[in-house]
């Protein structure tokens, strides 16, 4: 239809209508467009300043802080508002809240008629929405400041829904003094949320705001019983609520009074504070009784070390089936100032120890290098010159990869981080977000792996998470709202489960003094870690329902003798474990479909040879690890004295027999000569031999290759040359630029003293076999 019809038509209806009636519409028509320009030109703009609260898993109040501008004024939510409270404070305050426009026309003309009669104020009018308006914009009271007051609950009403305006009026009501708020009141005051609050607290807490300043909670209970039980007969004689339960109200003592507001968890309360600084309410997955009863068992557990000179403690658990984290401890007491308590411990930068060797074994193992019957030989080794010591200060001859992650072998995670690569460990925990690791890419090393870097707890105890997660490493969900991470593969499920199972077969502290409740403990995968110079014991645990992390220390960083991760931090760990995860299901890991079980020698973990005897099984991944056959015996000809062996070029027609004698890898020679360890030697070779050798050259182990020296002119420092060699080697031959310096033993030390300059550093063994180092020297006053 025409527009121009349309109007044609509104104009011949308006002019029906009786010009009384007209003007009527007309005014409100004008004041309506007058309140949509006053509302353009003055809108009302609601900045609520709300405490921050951090509340558990199920809602409980885990620490409140005060708003911005010191006010106890705590949110109430939605669903914190029941039917009891509603009915309750809308028919003492405002019974037609539901049915006003936001200003009561029929009570503003009763209260000023019944002012006028009686010469002063009486009863007032303002409805929820005008306390609303007034609490948002306090002024003194005028006649001026209550139009103003109205114009403004026209505002609230235009602009928010009547449960909006009631949630609002419910934050913001006062208490006295800084309390503001049925929440905060209800908290402070009977130490419970509002929709946990009875027919009688709610009711002695909505007489409070009508005298925030003369009525105080705890102080003037008795007051408040009187009034309280007036408006409980008022109720009951609205048939506001059953009979039975005004009656209940009515002789509920009340024992109200101020409490302290919730302070637990303080660090982890802190830290949610600036991580969602723009949130009133924090729904975490935090477990407060268990934050309790665990922040118990630290402070007493320090408390028994703390003549020790240790004095601090952190722990960190996450609940591997929902991915969130459920305790989280800073420090042992975080009211003590003296040992820094208000550190938190789970973000502070230490360093870790041996905890990151289970990740690179994990990743060796997807590598195909190393499966966990392997043997790696433990002896001393020199990496340009750094040399790694065990904690023992020991050598352990040859070890299975398993026992040596069981005993935390150093040279050995040494050994296979070399085989590794520095460089792409270092990318691995850079995937799973080890932020000092990122920034001191650059300076880091093979001591990486042994603790020479820095990481923090929480870093620590995600890697771990991840192991538990059968190798998915995802972040950890802070809010009840988070969904579920997917996450991504750092390890392959097979390697994950094997590395499980070697971390199982780890000697645990609880054990054999708990023996008569073993079947009640719970089956942990854990790794310890001491740093160096004893200043941080750490201790890392998980199984399928928890991942715990544990440090032990000092935020001084003052190290201590008696301070270990096998002593100090792991009889920690357990009895964690043990309390939050005793007589539990005890469901441990499936063997996944892709991992399988070989026969291997057991003199060197490789697939066996036709003269390996000893067998024994070990997990591998198809496909994946390594296929070498053992060498672990080499198959000699031998005149049949056994006094020369020769070589195919050497061998006689007749008069030799064959013969299979240890392999042994040089570095293995060296080391049973040094500590005199008998072993069998291979018969010296046929003098008569004219070939030259070129397998299993001689390695010079000192002095490193591309070093340069510095040495004091006045002094008369020697280089010490040393040199790994075959077996079958009986003595080498020393060069110094290609002149003759001296002929040795192989296991012996030759000394040289340098002149200044580029050195070339020969060694020659009696096969012919030849190796080079070259070095520089400068000759300096110190």
């Amino acid at each position: 239809m025409d527009i121009t019809i349309i109007l044609k038509q509104i104009k011949f209806y308006w002019f029906k209508i009786p010009i009384s009636f007209r003007k009527f519409i007309s005014a409100i028509l004008i004041v309506l467009a007058l309140f949509l320009l006053l509302d353009l030109a003055f809108p009302f703009k609601i900045n609520i300043k709300y405490s921050t609260i951090i509340n558990s898993s199920d809602s409980s109040v885990v620490h409140a802080f005060l708003s911005y501008d010191d006010k106890w004024r705590m949110k109430t939510e939605i669903n914190e508002i029941t039917p009891l409270l509603e009915k309750a404070i809308i028919f003492k305050e405002d019974k037609y809240f539901y049915y006003h426009p936001g200003v009561n026309l029929a009570a503003i003309i009763r209260a000023a008629t019944n002012n006028i009669l009686k010469q002063k104020r009486t009863s007032g009018a303002s409805t929820i929405t005008m306390q609303v308006a007034r609490l948002l914009e306090p002024k003194n009271r005028t006649y001026f400041n209550k139009i103003i007051e109205m114009f403004r609950a026209f505002q609230l009403e235009m602009h928010f829904s009547k449960e909006e305006i009631f949630q609002m009026y419910l934050n913001i009501i006062p208490f006295g003094g800084n309390i503001e708020g049925v929440k905060a009141a209800s908290i402070l005051y009977f130490e419970k949320a509002p929709n946990h609050l009875s027919l009688a607290e709610l009711t002695a807490l909505s007489i409070i705001p009508n005298r925030p300043n003369s009525l105080v909670l705890g102080k003037d209970n008795a007051m408040i019983i009187k009034s309280r039980n007036l408006w409980l007969k008022r109720f009951e004689k609205a048939k506001l609520f059953p009979k039975q339960d005004i009656n209940d109200a009515l002789n509920e003592p009340l024992t109200a009074s101020r409490h302290i507001s919730p302070k637990s968890a303080p660090q982890y309360s802190f830290r949610l504070r600036r991580m969602f600084a723009d949130k009133p309410n924090i729904y975490t997955h935090l477990d407060l009784k268990k934050q309790i009863k665990i922040e118990n068992i630290v402070k007493n557990y320090i408390n028994r070390l703390y003549s020790n000179n240790i004095k601090n403690a952190s722990v960190l658990i996450i609940d591997n089936n929902t991915n969130s984290i459920i305790t989280y401890i800073g420090s042992a007491d975080f009211s003590n100032k003296e040992d820094a308590g208000q550190v938190d411990g789970i973000k502070a930068i230490r360093s870790p120890g041996s905890t990151l060797k289970p990740f690179l074994y994990a990743l060796a193992f997807d590598k195909g290098l190393i499966t966990p019957k392997l043997k790696i030989t433990d002896v001393p080794v020199n990496y340009s010159g750094y040399e790694p010591k065990n904690y023992d200060s020991d050598y352990h001859g040859i070890v299975t990869v398993s026992n040596a992650l069981i005993n935390s072998l150093n040279i050995i995670a040494v050994k296979i981080l070399n085989s590794y690569k520095t460089e792409n460990f270092i990318k691995a925990l850079k995937k799973v977000n080890f932020n000092q690791i990122r920034k001191d890419e650059s300076k880091l090393g093979l001591s990486l792996v042994l603790g020479g870097c820095g990481v923090t707890l929480e870093e620590l105890t995600m890697l771990y998470h991840a192991f538990a997660n059968q190798g998915v490493f995802t972040d950890v969900n802070w809010l009840k709202s988070d969904t579920s991470n997917t996450g991504f593969n750092i390890i392959s499920t097979e390697s994950a489960y094997m590395l499980t199972e070697i971390l199982t077969q780890v000697k645990r502290p609880d054990l054999p003094l708990e023996w008569q409740n073993s079947a009640d403990l719970p089956k942990v995968a854990w790794k310890t870690g001491t740093s160096y110079g004893r200043k941080d014991a750490w201790s890392i645990g998980y199984n399928k329902d928890y991942t715990i992390g544990v440090w032990v220390g000092n935020f001084s960083s003052e190290g201590v003798q008696e301070l270990s991760g096998s002593e100090s931090a792991s009889p920690l760990l357990f009895e964690i474990f043990n309390t939050i995860d005793y007589k539990s299901k005890n469901d441990f890991y499936e063997q996944p479909e892709k991992i399988d079980f070989r026969m291997v020698c057991s003199e060197s973990g490789l697939i066996p040879n036709s003269f390996c005897k000893n067998l024994i099984i070990d997990a591998y991944i198809p496909e994946v690890s390594s296929t070498n056959i053992c060498n672990h015996l080499k198959k000699v000809y031998i005149s049949p004295d056994s006094t020369i062996s020769y070589c195919t070029s050497c061998l006689p027609e007749n008069g030799y027999i064959e013969a299979f004698y240890p392999n042994y890898k040089p570095e293995m020679i060296t080391y049973y000569e040094k500590q005199q360890v008998k072993y069998i030697k291979i018969p010296k070779h046929n003098p008569k031999c004219e070939r030259v050798f070129a397998e299993n050259i001689p390695e010079i182990t000192s002095p490193v290759n591309n070093v340069e020296y510095f040495v004091d002119k006045t002094d008369s420092t020697e280089i010490m040359l040393t040199c790994n060699a075959a077996n079958d080697v009986n003595k080498v031959f020393w060069y110094v630029n290609d002149k003759f310096l001296k002929a040795e033993l192989p296991t012996k030390s030759v000394f040289y003293k340098p002149q200044s300059g580029k050195i070339k550093i020969s060694c020659t063994d009696d096969k012919g076999r030849n190796s080079n180092v070259y070095i520089s020297v400068k000759m300096i006053n110190f």
